[in-house]
């Protein structure tokens, strides 16, 4: 068993390196400043010169978004999942199986959704449609992370708390978010992790420009989609610079996950070192 540990263990590790290893030698040759510090011009796609800055700033701002939205949603949630203060453990199941149920959902499903619904209210593709329809794929993951992390915190804490004439607000704010907050962390970034690299659900409801995005109401690029569209094209310096926008996707999510973990490891007050 401990042999299989390890080799699943390697298995994952091996995944991410071959991952890394491939995406970098395929886009080195396209990868350059002027593809982060420039918007595309007319022939970008044809394999003339410009970058990828409309694809970055967009991605970044349809990932934070929804992650600040679903952020607002979750954590009333997750808290209502909580036995001291839903109350109630049948209707708190019941909730937990449909954020799974929702979890479980392709995100394309919920880009039609969203499509059907900007169609409804006579909305076109843009970036308050694209967050709109990011939120519903990253809710689900980040209640269910939150309502786990609140579940880990120790009852005697609580218990504690309470005995000193703590009401079940201060010991919410003062004890349960502060014991919780590392973990909270962790799942705000996982659902921004999975909301950044996602091109299904905002195929249809954030559309695509070669322009930075002025309001909410424009239409906004993303790296997925940029992925995909130079992937799409027979010009093989387009296809390079496709791996060399992955990577520059992969880069952010390794920053912001790497960047995550030293902040919630400094900022847990319960670490083994302490």
């Amino acid at each position: 068993m401990r042999a299989l540990m390890m080799l699943s263990a390697a298995a994952v590790v091996g995944g991410l390196l071959i991952l890394i290893v491939v995406i970098t030698v395929q886009g080195a040759g396209a990868l350059s400043w002027a593809m982060v510090t420039q918007l595309p011009s007319g022939g970008y796609y044809l394999g003339k010169e410009g970058g990828l800055l409309n694809a970055i700033v967009g991605s970044l701002l349809l990932a934070g978004g929804a992650t600040l939205l679903a952020g607002v949603l979750a954590l009333p949630v997750a808290l209502y999942l909580q036995r001291d203060y839903g109350g109630d453990t049948r209707r708190a199941n019941l909730v937990r199986m449909s954020l799974d149920l929702l979890w479980g959902v392709p995100s394309i499903v919920y880009g039609a959704f969203g499509f059907t619904i900007m169609l409804y209210l006579g909305m076109r593709a843009s970036l308050l449609g694209g967050i709109l329809a990011l939120t519903l794929v990253v809710l689900p993951i980040m209640a269910r992370a939150m309502d786990e992390v609140f579940r880990l915190v120790s009852v005697s804490l609580k218990e504690a708390s309470w005995a000193l004439g703590a009401t079940r607000w201060e010991t919410m704010r003062s004890v349960v978010l502060r014991q919780a907050l590392p973990g909270l962390l962790t799942a705000v970034l996982l659902a921004f992790g999975r909301a950044i690299g996602d091109a299904a659900s905002v195929l249809f409801t954030a559309g695509y420009t070669d322009n930075l995005p002025q309001s909410l109401l424009d239409p906004v690029a993303s790296l997925p989609l940029a992925v995909f569209f130079q992937l799409g094209t027979p010009f093989p310096e387009v296809q390079q610079r496709a791996y060399a926008a992955a990577f520059i996707l992969l880069v952010l999510v390794l920053l912001v996950s790497v960047g995550g973990r030293l902040l919630a490891s400094r900022m847990s007050r319960f670490s083994a070192d302490r």
